[in-house]
């Protein structure tokens, strides 16, 4: 599956809680990628309007509040598209086979109502949101750093 999406969500917090702007090298190293991904995601996000680049000097900067910059509208700029798209159907089912010739429509209405459920979750959802989850765990963290999270918890009990 593709990291645009998480890196440009990754980016933007970096950027609206940077103090300094902030390099595409330096969030490329908190990224986990290399700092051209880092520019080619920042340029999508330019081009829509999200952030722009610091004149004069490296870094960017958002062009909008968080509470302003909802996740769909982030999905669509690094994803460059107007719609959701999350499952892909097997090109070349057989029309030999009753499932063959049945299987696209039938995934299809399923898919495509899941994904307008995505859609709507992405549109009710905002960086200012994600940031605000971002602090908690930091909070949880700082308070017990010794503390494992419940989902490692929950794994080393399966």
């Amino acid at each position: 599956m593709d990291t645009k999406f998480s890196t440009a969500i990754h980016l933007l917090i970096l950027v609206s809680e940077a103090e300094q702007p902030m390099s595409s090298e330096q969030i490329a190293t908190s990224v986990g990628t290399n700092p051209s991904y880092v520019r080619k995601v920042a340029a999508r996000l330019s081009h829509a309007g999200i952030i722009e680049g610091q004149r004069g000097r490296s870094g960017f900067a958002l062009l909008k509040a968080p509470e302003d910059i909802s996740m769909l509208e982030v999905y669509r700029a690094v994803e460059q598209t107007d719609s959701v798209h999350v499952f892909d159907i097997h090109q070349n089912p057989s029309d030999e086979c009753i499932v063959g010739r049945n299987i696209r429509p039938v995934l299809g209405g399923m898919f495509r109502h899941a994904e307008r459920v995505v859609e709507d979750e992405l549109a009710g959802a905002t960086l200012a949101d994600c940031m605000a989850l971002m602090r908690e765990r930091i909070d949880k963290d700082e308070k017990d750093p010794h503390q494992p999270d419940n989902r490692q918890q929950e794994g080393n009990r399966k």
